[in-house]
């Protein structure tokens, strides 16, 4: 039988990765979609496009620049959605070939998706979920990560509270890890009901 598959989302500093790991510790396959895209980035496939589109200069040694691609696409919003548009079907191909390879034993499979709903992504899964927590909270763990939360990268994304509403399950987090992951706890409980 398929797992249950569930698309994780949320705003930027909200709690994804900490929700994926505790999805994982609950016995839940996981994948996270940034992970997907940093080793898209080591390919050959890719690099060959953006260097063929921006030159060389984006991959010195042969080895894509993630700087030097951010200052291209935050200064041109046209060449970040040629970028996404180059991305998102390989990370949405990745993302069902590794569905595809779980045990068939697997109960629960998650994949944390930054952009779920902006890439048009949540038809892949069973069930959405969304990580919300209150702006000055995100705001303190993104200082602490050293970067503020940038305005022009949450203008790229629906707010979180868009995000909660087209999710089918909204979780808050803004409290400790244990109480992040009893949440999830609970509704797993209630998804395999």
């Amino acid at each position: 039988m398929a797992p249950l598959k569930i698309g994780l989302t949320g705003g930027i500093a909200a709690g994804k990765s900490e929700a994926l790991k505790a999805f994982a510790r609950l016995g839940a396959a996981t994948l996270s979609s940034d992970a997907v895209v940093h080793e898209l980035l080591e390919s050959e496939e890719l690099r060959d496009r953006l260097v063929e589109r921006w030159g060389p200069d984006v991959a010195p040694q042969g080895k894509l620049e993630r700087a030097k691609i951010g200052e291209i696409v935050f200064a041109a919003p046209e060449q970040l959605t040629w970028l996404e548009a180059q991305i998102h079907p390989l990370v949405q191909r990745r993302t069902a070939e590794w569905l595809l390879s779980l045990p068939a034993e697997t109960e629960v499979a998650v994949v944390e998706v930054p952009l779920l709903f902006e890439a048009g992504g949540d038809k892949a899964f069973d069930t959405t979920v969304s990580v919300i927590t209150a702006d000055a909270v995100r705001r303190e763990r993104a200082a602490a990560r050293g970067h503020a939360l940038v305005d022009e990268r949450e203008a790229r994304q629906l707010t979180q509270m868009e995000k909660a509403e087209l999710a089918d399950h909204m979780i808050e987090n803004d409290g400790t890890v244990e109480e992040l992951e009893q949440r999830l706890s609970a509704l797993l409980e209630k998804l395999r009901r």
